[in-house]
């Protein structure tokens, strides 16, 4: 058993996770994979185990808006109301007059770039008490009701003066049928899945019902219990921030194509110079900033060190992090503790996946941690 076979183990014994997938590849293939735990009720976690990676869909949408860009099709200078109008009725939430918002138009002009990079001002209710208090007037949707209303809440700021975790990239991947043509499914699937061989990527989880894994969060007890949690089965609009099920072989896929700068296996999915372009800092002078959980039994707060960055597809590491990943690298997750960086310095891709709740928690960053330091001591620092 190897290093990193042995504390996966350990981490599941100890309940620090309640399964874990993890796998790790450079440009060559894969130099690493190993499971530990049960995924469901009698189904040990192995490579096939299917998950929920709900904002690890994020990197998906972003990389179609990057091949409509690489095509001459789009710019990251269009401003989203050239494409869907609907953007135009969005207004900014100014602040409350008792229970009633302040609702004032926005001063600057929300483009591709500010979608891609979280600027657009568009904030989810988990990360922002003024959606979440919003949400709760009569007529109104969360985005992962799967809704055209969905899209439709207010701002929290102007497009480009802050980053703001949030839709963003629904409304992006609205863009792309807009300009493409196709649904969103129809486009993935055709132009990322099945040229990455990306057979156990699904915007429905049908073929992939034997394999899923069960979501637990842990309880006040310490321990984990069964929770409900997926994104909504057949929705009027597939987000591209939430939507899909996926394998850690089949992301792993999608990640070795960024990192072999556009394409895998012999099919180019993005130019060179579009990955060069996609992964390069597009904050324009911004930076990542905070999150503070509004529902802290489900996420905790999200913190990245000063100067990340976002590129148009992954938050962007600024910055060395001794004995692991270094500057440049590409990263994000999902709510379920679904994770995955790309480092291109170390030719390095990799990915941790669970379904537990709440994100980010100690227990589960003490794992990742871990997994990560060991992955680079086996490359030799």
């Amino acid at each position: 058993m190897s290093q990193i076979d042995q504390l996966l183990t350990q981490a599941v014994a100890a309940g620090d996770v309640p399964f874990v997938v993890a796998m790790a590849a450079n440009t060559d293939g894969v130099i690493y994979s190993g499971a530990a735990g049960q995924a469901n009720l009698g189904r040990a976690a192995r490579e096939d185990t299917a998950f929920r990676i709900f904002s690890m869909t994020k990197a998906v949408g972003s990389v179609a808006a990057m091949i409509l860009i690489d095509r001459g099709k789009l710019s990251m200078e269009t401003p989203v109301s050239d494409i869907l109008p609907a953007w135009n009725s969005l207004q900014v939430l100014d602040g409350w007059d008792g229970d009633t918002p302040i609702l004032r138009a926005p001063k600057t002009t929300a483009t591709i770039r500010h979608l891609a990079t979280h600027t657009s001002g568009q904030e989810y209710e988990f990360w922002n008490a003024d959606v979440a208090k919003y949400l709760g007037l009569p007529a109104t949707a969360s985005v992962l009701t799967g809704t055209q209303a969905g899209l439709m809440n207010p701002l929290t700021c102007d497009p480009g003066t802050r980053w703001g975790y949030g839709p963003s990239i629904d409304w992006l991947g609205q863009v792309v049928e807009a300009v493409d043509g196709r649904s969103i499914d129809a486009f993935c699937q055709a132009e990322i899945f099945d040229p990455l061989g990306m057979a156990d990527t699904a915007f429905e989880p049908d073929a992939l019902a034997g394999r899923l894994a069960d979501v637990s969060i842990r309880g006040e007890d310490g321990r984990f219990g069964p929770h409900k949690l997926a994104p909504p089965p057949t929705p009027e609009i597939y987000g591209m921030g939430h939507a899909l099920y996926s394998t850690a072989p089949d992301y792993l896929a999608f990640l070795r194509m960024v990192l072999n700068k556009g394409a895998l296996n012999g099919n180019r999915i993005l130019s060179r110079d579009a990955v060069a372009q996609m992964t390069a800092d597009q904050m324009q002078g911004l930076t990542f900033q905070k999150m503070i959980s509004v529902v802290p039994p489900l996420s905790a707060d999200v913190e990245m060190p000063a100067g990340t960055t976002h590129s148009f597809a992954f938050v962007r590491a600024e910055a060395d992090v001794p004995g692991a990943r270094r500057a440049g690298t590409q990263s994000w997750a999902g709510v379920c503790n679904t994770h995955y960086w790309i480092d291109p310095a170390s030719n390095l891709a990799a990915v941790i996946m669970t379904q537990s709740l709440p994100f980010l928690e100690p227990r589960f960053l003490q794992t990742y941690s871990a997994y990560e330091r060991a992955l680079y001591a086996q490359l030799g620092g």
